[in-house]
């Protein structure tokens, strides 16, 4: 039985005193971790404050992204290294919305990955498709080729202790959700893909989460699938109220 993982990814979103208040406010009311996971993704200004503030609390903090080496001169960016030292536990790597405005690929992808086991971080891998590609048919085929060229040269054990998101760009903040059989579908597909390159195994231990515009409202259904294993959510994790309702709905999955 896979415990499932609700993150949430706050993107370009609160000042260091909403982050806070929100932390302090959702830290109580997180339901037993036994069940879920609890992950807030928060831009880097808040990391450590946010870190400090969820210490003896089931809530764990993320980054949004890194940069695959562990110093050097990125003017800007932030490394494993640093995030670790921090008390990070999870790293976005590969959103879609870092590989359409910030030249993020397959092969910087794997390189963040491979950086972020390194350093004791474990990565929330993105998978996804546009809308084109979706229409054309070629969903399946795309997803495919990230996650081969994601996990490359990855162990079982990593693979097996990775997430990968399974996020459908022409759904991220548009409103439109995949349905739950066709995001279970792809994760399926991924899940099989995984099999493939590892073991059965090493893909019944995945965990696999699906992201695009979900809420309260279409979680339970999600969860339900028999390859969603948690959801990486953006504007439904901006509220305490709306995040806590996911939680409790990953608890009770």
């Amino acid at each position: 039985m896979r415990k499932p993982i609700i993150a949430g990814n706050w993107k370009m979103y609160k000042t260091a005193t909403e982050a806070n208040e929100f932390v302090e406010k959702a830290k109580g009311l997180v339901p037993n971790t036994d069940n879920v996971d609890a992950v807030i993704c928060a831009p880097a200004l808040f990391l450590n404050q946010l870190v400090t503030s969820a210490q003896s609390s089931p809530l764990q903090i993320g980054a949004q992204t890194m940069h695959e080496e562990n110093e050097g001169a990125f003017t800007g960016e932030i490394s494993p290294v640093q995030l670790a030292d921090l008390g990070v536990k999870y790293v976005i790597i590969g959103h879609s919305e870092r590989r359409q405005y910030f030249n993020e690929t397959d092969a910087s992808v794997n390189k963040k990955v491979h950086a972020a086991f390194a350093n004791g971080l474990t990565p929330i891998m993105c998978v996804g498709e546009t809308l084109e590609e979706r229409e054309s048919g070629s969903t399946g085929q795309i997803v495919e080729t990230q996650v081969e060229q994601g996990l490359s040269g990855l162990s079982d054990q990593q693979v097996a202790d990775l997430v990968i998101a399974y996020e459908p760009i022409w759904a991220i903040g548009t409103g439109k959700t995949a349905t739950a059989e066709d995001a279970n579908e792809v994760c399926g597909t991924i899940r099989k893909k995984v099999a493939a390159l590892y073991s059965q195994e090493t893909a019944d231990k995945v965990r696999i989460q699906y992201g695009g515009s979900v809420k309260p409202a279409n979680i339970e259904e999600l969860l339900g699938m028999e390859h969603i294993d948690g959801a990486l959510v953006g504007g439904a994790s901006l509220e305490v109220e709306s995040f806590v309702k996911l939680l409790e709905a990953g608890s009770n999955a």
